[in-house]
């Protein structure tokens, strides 16, 4: 593998990782909202 080729492969893992780990945070930070719901039982 060339060097070029591995420094590309190297920043898109910490691209990717980089927001994958953004988003993942994000989600889990934002609250749930908490429905009513009424069951016709």
């Amino acid at each position: 593998m060339t060097t070029s080729a591995l420094i590309t492969m190297v920043v898109a893992w910490t691209v990717i990782t980089f927001l994958m780990v953004r988003f993942l945070i994000k989600v889990i930070k934002t609250p749930q909202e908490k429905e009513d719901v009424e069951r016709d039982d």
